[in-house]
């Protein structure tokens, strides 16, 4: 199938394009949108919009919308969003990095329903450290550009996911029971390589925000 990618530039979103691509489907055009809330329900924020580079190196037109982020009425948006899509590109249904967020993964059913179009989640319900497996076997090069956690400070920033990371990972998701793919918010990530891209991405210069338990890095790619 033609497919959308609701795409944030972090690991969940990229894997689940590569794994749908590895299954025979075609990646027609990357769909992201940029919240001016940086704590939104549906939307990952840090370094949003290096996606444009990310578009890039994957070859793929990219379609952008905004949103103040505001809870629920940022969902129209995004259905606006993915309605374009569909006319622009001919797209049979839209791949999102949903692992277990029910409110994130109803509300896209919801949109595609009412569109017309198929959703796919290929990391729907994907135990936890099998998704970071995954992201080494493949190849990726993923880094942590927010952290919002006990036990996660800013010294987490910039890390790359690798198997000291998972090990580290392991250790916390014992102690605090974070999510160790992060999918309850606890940090987000950036993805600088996978096998979708053309080429690496480089980090030219970055900026750390923050305080407390919750830091972000706002990357600028070469």
């Amino acid at each position: 199938m033609k497919l959308g990618v609701l795409f944030s530039g972090g690991k969940d979103s990229t894997l689940a394009a590569h794994i749908a691509k590895k299954t025979g489907h075609e990646l027609i055009c990357l769909i992201s949108m940029f919240s001016k809330n940086k704590d939104s329900y549906m939307f990952h924020t840090p370094s949003v919009k290096r996606v444009k580079e990310q578009a890039r190196v994957m070859e793929l037109p990219l379609i952008i919308g905004d949103t103040e982020g505001e809870k629920e009425k940022e969902l129209g948006d995004l259905e606006q969003l993915i309605f374009k899509a569909k006319k622009k590109y001919k797209i049979d249904g839209i791949i999102t990095g949903a692992v277990e967020s029910v409110y994130q993964s109803t509300r896209i059913q919801n949109i595609c329903d009412k569109l017309g179009l198929e959703c796919f989640n290929p990391l729907w319900k994907k135990p936890e450290f099998s998704i970071l497996e995954d992201l080494i076997h493949y190849g990726f090069k993923a880094i942590v550009v927010a952290v919002a956690a006990e036990g996660l400070d800013k010294s987490w920033l910039g890390r790359e996911i690798d198997e000291k990371f998972i090990e580290d990972m392991q250790i916390l998701n014992k102690k605090y029971g974070i999510h160790s793919a992060g999918e309850g918010g606890e940090f987000e990530t950036f993805v600088l390589y996978c096998p979708l891209f053309t080429e690496t991405l480089r980090i030219k210069d970055y900026e750390i925000i923050g305080d407390g338990n919750s830091w972000r890095m706002e990357l600028q790619i070469e």
